[in-house]
């Protein structure tokens, strides 16, 4: 790798989530912007994670995926990953980059329609470590949900579990957002919806699919939450006659508890008590399709 080369690194950075169900409290301390949770949060999420054996899988995925990632970039490039609102959090990460020579960063987001999110946190973090002394430029993605190649990775998996679309509804899925944030001009809803109809299209003529927003908070927020939620969804299926449905979430690339719990334990309980049957299409987690789609993302950001 060159000098200039190895100057440059690429930080893959995501939402975030516990190991240690001791961090839970501070963990969504630092979700809900520094306001301490009401014990009965905290304990309603402590059983989530408990009912999917006790830790999230999102960390363990997030490593790999830099491993595979770096190796799919090739010429010894540096991928690094972190956090927004967890260990490693990104202005740990990049500042260790700094002290290590680094002095460019191709910061990929791993939310690809809240891309402006992460990368404002990303040049947050670069500013205040140059009131540090320590110089980094941050290059970060734009969102990059309507990427060919993800789109025809969300459409395989889903094919893989469809079978025969007649009396089924395909549920495309994403995290639900207070509706005063959209409100207010962020893309985020309008990206979703975009890539949910690429999807579709992908799917081709006879598949029927719906949008939902899942995992929506505990508490009442003024103006309510994105919709429709998925027991909305569910009972329309059931009214359209619909035998089966097909759950995939594609506003998550990797599986975690909002995956795990609130699809597979929550939703698919919701879906029997309908008389519905129940599938979701696997995440993408740290498969080659996706890594080889984080590399197209990242190489331009690398360049001089």
């Amino acid at each position: 790798m060159s000098e200039a080369g190895a100057a440059a690194a690429v930080l893959l950075v995501s939402h975030g989530t516990v190991d240690d169900l001791e961090d839970l409290t501070a963990f969504v301390t630092n979700v809900r912007r520094g306001r301490p949770p009401p014990p009965e949060l905290v304990a309603e999420l402590r059983r989530r994670y408990e009912a999917i054996g006790g830790r999230s899988p999102l960390n363990a995925v997030n490593a790999r995926l830099a491993g595979k990632l770096a190796a799919s970039l090739g010429g010894g490039a540096r991928v690094a990953w972190a956090n927004r609102l967890w260990h490693p959090y990104t202005r740990d990460v990049l500042a260790g980059l700094g002290r290590d020579g680094v002095r460019r960063v191709a910061v990929v987001p791993l939310a690809q329609h809240s891309a402006h999110v992460y990368a404002d946190d990303a040049r947050a973090a670069a500013d205040a470590l140059a009131g540090q002394g320590v110089a980094l430029e941050v290059r970060c993605a734009p969102g990059w949900g309507q990427h060919p190649r993800l789109l025809d990775a969300f459409a395989a998996r889903i094919r893989r579990v469809l079978g025969d679309p007649a009396r089924t509804t395909v549920i495309l899925t994403a995290h639900s957002l207070p509706r005063a944030v959209v409100d207010r001009g962020d893309p985020y809803e309008r990206e979703v919806r975009a890539s949910a109809a690429a999807v579709t299209a992908r799917l081709g003529a006879g598949v029927h699919t719906v949008v939902s927003f899942q995992s929506q908070g505990m508490s009442d927020t003024p103006g309510g939450w994105l919709g429709p939620d998925l027991a909305t969804v569910l009972d329309e299926a059931r009214a359209r006659g619909d035998a089966r449905v097909v759950a995939a979430a594609i506003g998550f690339l990797a599986d975690h508890v909002e995956t795990l719990y609130d699809l597979d334990v929550e939703a698919a309980a919701m879906a029997r008590e309908r008389g519905l049957r129940w599938a979701r299409a696997a995440s993408l987690d740290d498969d080659d399709d996706l890594v080889d789609v984080l590399a197209d993302v990242a190489r331009p950001l690398l360049l001089p």
